[in-house]
């Protein structure tokens, strides 16, 4: 297996309300065979026994999750591509999920089109792979967790895919832009990719999934979430600035629309929040 994978700030800051979930929801994660590594990020699973129900909401990420997970009472895999609005799933009862995080871009070799053709979408394995995802899933559900993952895992390794030289570069750029928040314009993504911004437009929007507009906007927000649920005091004035926003007021209007709540708010929520 391959190194463990580097969490970046912004994957954790991905998940809203993290207390609520301590104590009731278990969440882990693992690497990938070395054969998936330059296409898949990390696996990870979750596993819940409850009574009532829990609600977690996650802010989306520029990565399309290949999931194993009960769907009208059968195990079957999913393919989550990138959700542009905030994302929620509601748990009940008992269950897992078992599933894998690609890197930016790194589906793209299992597709036939383009990876903007999954945006918003949930869509059968069966459907995008061309193949029997049925005996897996069982597999992979039946199992505990950590080795379902390892089972979803050894079945994606087997695959037919075709080598695509533009993903490992996007990859990593768009993982550069998670961690160096100098990085605010398209413009300089361009830059860094020795190519024209329409040619990295055309090429986000078909290996990535989304533009990389979007992808440094949502990058940003990712780092203002970060500060919210720091539990810490934030000027927000100084965070905007360091961040390219113009002022304090667009800050707020972005992070708004996303989460449904001024950040200084979504904090206040945060830190009152618990298990």
């Amino acid at each position: 297996m391959a190194a463990e994978p580097v969490a970046s700030r912004n994957e954790r800051a991905a998940v809203l309300y993290p207390e609520r979930a301590r104590d009731r929801v278990a969440i882990g994660r693992g690497a990938v065979p070395d054969e998936l590594a330059e296409l898949v990020d990390y696996a990870w699973w979750v596993a819940w026994s409850l009574q009532g129900t829990h609600r977690q909401q996650v802010i989306p990420r520029p990565v399309v999750h290949l999931a194993v997970e009960v769907v009208d009472g059968e195990p079957r895999a999913l393919v989550h591509g990138i959700h542009l609005r905030m994302f929620e799933r509601r748990l009940s009862g008992t269950g897992s999920t078992v599933a894998l995080a690609f890197r930016p871009g790194g589906f793209r070799p299992f597709l036939r089109g383009p990876a903007s053709a999954l945006r918003g979408r949930e869509v059968p394995a069966a459907e995008v792979l061309g193949v029997d995802d049925r005996a897996v899933a069982a597999r992979a559900l039946a199992a505990p967790p950590e080795d379902g993952a390892a089972v979803l895992a050894e079945w994606l390794a087997d695959l037919p895919r075709e080598r695509d030289p533009r993903v490992p570069r996007l990859a990593a750029l768009v993982e550069r832009v998670a961690v160096d928040r100098s990085l605010v314009r398209a413009e300089q993504l361009a830059e860094l990719a020795g190519v024209t911004l329409r040619t990295l437009e055309r090429q986000f929007a078909d290996c990535v999934g989304v533009g990389p507009k979007w992808v440094l906007q949502r990058a940003r927000l990712l780092d203002v979430a970060e500060a919210a649920n720091s539990g810490g005091d934030v000027d927000w004035s100084a965070l905007a600035a360091e961040l390219g926003y113009a002022d304090q007021s667009h800050l707020i209007r972005h992070f708004t629309a996303l989460v449904g709540c001024p950040p200084a708010t979504y904090a206040a929520r945060a830190r009152a929040s618990g298990p």
